[in-house]
């Protein structure tokens, strides 16, 4: 079934899909992190969900486990996060790996990606919601 739906979610606008069983749980068309930050303060961890995700470095990964996902699908991903989901016994289908996911313009690599590295999903996860609170302070 999920095969199926990748890729109904490759040829979708949104950047994030989570499945429980058979049911579309949570949708979103916003970018970077922002859709699994959302999906983590909506939905508890126990659900063992099925992820969708355009784009998974390592800290997509390490929010995929906080999740409790048990299977993810992404069309791009990096070593990093590779490595963190097989880590954490979280089976994954990824069309393309590179070393790192990387800036646009492909000289440095993305600051969530180089942030996530060596951290643990919990830890990570508090940051992200530190620093999402901390723009939103900003922008009032």
């Amino acid at each position: 079934m999920y095969p199926r739906l990748f890729y109904d979610f490759l040829t979708s606008n949104d950047s994030l899909w989570v499945y429980r069983e058979k049911e579309l749980i949570f949708s979103s068309t916003e970018d970077r992190l922002v859709p699994l930050m959302t999906y983590l303060d909506r939905f508890d961890n126990e659900a063992n969900p099925v992820v969708f995700d355009k784009i998974v470095g390592n800290a997509a990964a390490l929010l995929a486990v906080k999740a409790g996902c048990r299977e993810l699908f992404s069309p791009f991903g990096s070593q990093h996060a590779v490595a963190t989901l097989e880590k954490y016994g979280i089976r994954h289908h990824l069309g393309e790996v590179v070393p790192a996911i990387m800036q646009p313009g492909g000289k440095e690599m993305c600051p969530m990606e180089k942030l996530s590295l060596g951290k643990e999903p919990e830890a990570f996860y508090l940051l992200m919601k530190e620093r999402l609170s901390a723009n939103r302070r900003r922008l009032k």
